[in-house]
């Protein structure tokens, strides 16, 4: 019923974005992160991509979860009290599908419990974790019905701590992609990832098809063992030119206070497209400034953009 609800209250528009929007999460902005129901929202706004962020599960499925850990996006703690591991956090991997399924997804919180974003949504609907296989379902069915190609974007969690947990993401991405028929040239589709050793296996050794994009974190961040800071150089975008499509940079390593870096201009030098994350309306706070900062990215050359909101302005003006 709530999907319905959904398409009830929002007119899908075939609009003409200025470049490539990325709905991170789904309408995260507006409903709980990586849900159906932020799924379909996305799509009613009339996103180009949707993201979709996967790890695994303990019977090998690919759910749609931003974190290896799930407690500060669920109530697992309610519902498996005595699951959690020695650190104290609850994992993914360590339950089953039909276990996750007994979850509720609610909006992000901190360790403390406290809300991450104030203003967003805080009902008690009952969203729930869905696979990748139900998001490319649901996406393409409505994609069928409205005549569109809204298309997906995957990224693969944490594919080091997977191996170290005995699993392959990867490979079970690229067997996943091959039965949903994804897996070729002319897919809408991006494939994304922190750890540039997984994008390399992607491409040289599972052959994969897709394109590839090279997420870019602070080296602090202990996001992977990958050396963050060199990727922003001639040499580093050079490498990646070598396996990926695309890098998707944090917005700061973009623009700051000081303007903007020379990243996008190397990036596309070396034949790379540029998808900066993450644009949030209730980080900038106010309209006017975020649309003068929208428009500053897109003249500056960026391809894409992953936002939690998608706004009016992001639309072409003739």
């Amino acid at each position: 019923m709530r999907l319905i609800a959904l398409f009830t209250l929002l007119t899908i528009h075939h609009l003409s974005w200025s470049i490539d929007i990325i709905a991170h999460r789904g309408a995260s902005g507006y409903l709980p992160e990586h849900t159906k129901e932020a799924t379909v929202m996305a799509y009613m706004q009339g996103a180009d991509y949707i993201e979709q962020d996967l790890v695994l599960t303990k019977d090998n499925h690919l759910v749609v979860l931003h974190d290896i850990h799930i407690e500060t996006v669920t109530n697992v703690e309610q519902v498996f009290p005595q699951r959690a591991r020695e650190d104290g956090r609850y994992y993914a991997i360590d339950f089953t599908l039909d276990e996750l399924r007994q979850l509720r997804i609610h909006e992000r919180e901190s360790s403390e419990h406290k809300r991450v974003f104030a203003s967003r949504y805080t009902g008690s609907a009952n969203f729930t974790i869905a696979t990748f296989s139900e998001m490319v379902e649901l996406i393409g069915e409505l994609n069928r019905m409205f005549g569109t190609n809204t298309g997906f974007y995957p990224e693969i969690k944490a594919p080091e701590w997977h191996l170290a947990e005995n699993k392959n993401i990867a490979d079970v991405l690229v067997k996943t992609l091959n039965s949903l028929e994804l897996n070729n040239a002319q897919s809408r589709i991006f494939v994304q990832s922190f750890e540039p050793t997984s994008l390399q296996y992607l491409k040289d050794t599972l052959k994969i098809k897709v394109p590839l994009v090279q997420l870019i974190g602070s080296n602090d961040w202990g996001e992977s063992s990958a050396d963050y800071t060199r990727m922003q150089t001639e040499e580093g975008l050079r490498e990646i030119a070598k396996y990926a499509a695309a890098i998707g940079p944090w917005l700061p390593q973009i623009i700051s206070e000081e303007g903007f870096s020379d990243l996008t201009s190397m990036a596309k030098q070396a034949g790379l497209k540029v998808h900066p994350y993450t644009f949030r309306m209730d980080v900038i706070n106010n309209e006017k400034k975020a649309e003068e900062l929208f428009t500053a990215l897109k003249k500056h050359g960026i391809d894409g953009l992953f936002t939690d909101h998608i706004m009016p302005f992001m639309q072409t003006k003739d």
